[in-house]
């Protein structure tokens, strides 16, 4: 354990969030030499702590400080003050997270070229390709320890995937299995195997499901290098004369002010709460806030095309039983306008237990239409629709212009509108999804809509030039050379792909960058 860094020290690399790029990054850092501390607005909870009961879990780990929402997204109507099911802990939503790990497809990188001018969509190229990726890529693979890669066995198939499986199989899909999962399918790396509990999302008990709590954190610890901070809750970043970040203030346990010198600060508190920061650290020098001369911070906020469609059957399917998302039909993941829409769509098992189920299936919906389809909850199977949403500049993350937090900061308002593409992909979606359940005999299915989303994208984007984005192709301020990005509100497009693999890659890449522009003294 590292022994704690002086307040004063100003050779630290600061990194504010402890989730799949704040963790990742602080102990790829600390591996290289370099002192870190990592500020986590949350608790500590360790995983022997996690709670299999959905209720008292999201009481215990879900970010549920006061939010607003706005535009025309059901989420907003339905969950007025919880936009997203993030969490605040150490470890932040890898605790929470399914597991789902893709790597991009090589046109996602290239939307602009490849979907063209989409009008009303805010799209962009990411100043990277699959190539420059793929060998972090491989890096972050083996890290997480992924199913089907580096000849680790995939997932067994629970009943809900059987389903699922012989649904699409009828349709005659062909790319499905139970997914390329960061959840051990045998012992490894110290932890055990998946027990198939069905509480993935509650975080995992067992240890199976990769977390930066209890892999990343530890391992950087243990160099003596990094430094973890709980309930260090970043209200603002500072800056020098010269423009350059020099530290950064936040409350910390028993809610005092601290500043905490820095000789670079990275950005890693996901897509709402890191424009949030950067808007809420204006001053004379940066009025609209810092890294935002392109007037891009807190905006393309994307969230995934989502919903999802469940299916009654005769006989019992006890979908609950299992990994929760070990399972995916990725045949409509391509680019093919034809289908009416540009970008693409993975299709994922998913089970909700009973409370989550009776408060998501139809919020706000009573009847009999609502409760003869609780009562048939063992004999249900579920999927989830993850697809690649539009930037549209009006999506964004902005500061109330009354309410405040406990700490008198701007609580953030997160406005969406779903776009057209949205809309057509999603019941392209809905209706493909309740095809293969009608084929394997369903006696009924139902779409439900979105629900609080965890795929926070973009608000902090990459762009070539700076006029464009927020951030270069290294996650790295294209205004402010030591102040970087490191979540995935850098992402500049969305793609079809669950994002945790990418932000730990990029991750990984960062750290390489920011290790080598250190030692020359860059920054």
């Amino acid at each position: 354990m590292a022994a704690p860094y002086d307040l004063s020290d100003e050779n630290v690399v600061v990194i504010i969030g402890s989730g799949a790029g704040g963790g990742t990054l602080g102990n790829e850092l600390a591996q290289k030499g370099v002192d870190v501390v990592i500020l986590e607005a949350g608790k500590r909870i360790e995983y022997d702590e996690f709670i299999n009961d959905e209720w008292e879990s999201f009481g215990q780990l879900a970010w549920l400080d006061n939010r607003t929402t706005s535009g025309d997204w059901r989420v907003s109507r339905d969950f007025p003050n919880l936009p997203a099911w993030i969490v605040k802990a150490v470890g932040g939503t890898t605790t929470h997270w399914a597991g789902a790990s893709l790597r991009f497809q090589e046109h996602e990188f290239k939307a602009l070229t490849n979907y063209g001018s989409v009008e009303g969509a805010n799209l962009l190229d990411w100043p990277l390709t699959l190539a420059d990726l793929e060998p972090y890529y491989a890096k972050a693979e083996d890290k997480l320890g992924v199913t089907r890669t580096n000849g680790i066995p995939g997932l067994p198939g629970s009943n809900n995937f059987k389903v699922f499986e012989a649904g699409a199989k009828a349709l005659g899909y062909e790319k499905v299995h139970t997914g390329r999962m960061a959840i051990n399918s045998e012992y490894r790396d110290d932890r055990d195997a998946c027990q198939q509990t069905g509480f993935c999302f509650q975080g995992c008990k067992w240890g199976a499901k990769w977390s930066t709590l209890y892999t990343e954190i530890p391992k950087g610890e243990a160099t003596g290098r990094l430094e973890v901070r709980p309930e260090s809750h970043v209200l603002k970043i500072e800056h020098g004369d010269d423009g350059k970040v020099t530290g950064v203030v936040y409350a910390d346990t028993q809610g005092n002010l601290q500043t905490q010198k820095a000789r670079v600060v990275c950005v890693a508190g996901n897509s709402i709460e890191s424009p949030r920061l950067l808007l809420n650290s204006a001053s004379n020098m940066f009025p609209d806030g810092l890294a935002n001369s392109s007037g891009q911070v807190g905006k393309n906020y994307m969230r995934h095309t989502t919903g999802s469609v469940y299916a009654v059957f005769d006989k019992p399917v006890n979908f609950y039983r299992g990994t929760t998302m070990a399972g995916i039909i990725q045949d409509e993941a391509g680019h093919d306008p034809s289908r009416g829409f540009v970008g693409g769509y993975e299709l994922e098992t998913l089970a909700l237990g009973l409370p989550f189920m009776a408060a998501f299936l139809d919020p706000g919906g009573w009847g009999r239409g609502f409760t003869t389809a609780l009562d048939a909850y063992d004999r249900m199977a579920g999927m989830w629709i993850v697809g690649e949403d539009m930037p549209q500049e009006k999506n964004r993350i902005s500061l109330h212009g009354e309410l405040k937090d406990q700490y008198g900061m701007p609580i953030p308002d997160v406005y969406f509108d779903d776009h057209p593409n949205d809309i057509a992909m999603r019941n392209h979606a809905y209706r493909q999804g309740m095809a293969i359940y009608d084929a394997v005999g369903a006696t009924r299915t139902f779409p439900t809509p979105p629900y609080p989303s965890t795929h926070n994208l973009g608000t902090n984007r990459m762009s070539e030039k700076a006029s464009d984005g927020v951030v270069n192709m290294w996650g790295q301020s294209h205004d402010i050379d030591n102040l970087f990005v490191s979540d995935g509100s850098q992402f500049t497009t969305g793609a079809a792909e669950n994002p945790t693999l990418t932000i730990v890659t990029l991750a990984i890449r960062q750290a390489d960058y920011l290790a080598e522009q250190l030692s020359q003294g860059n920054l």
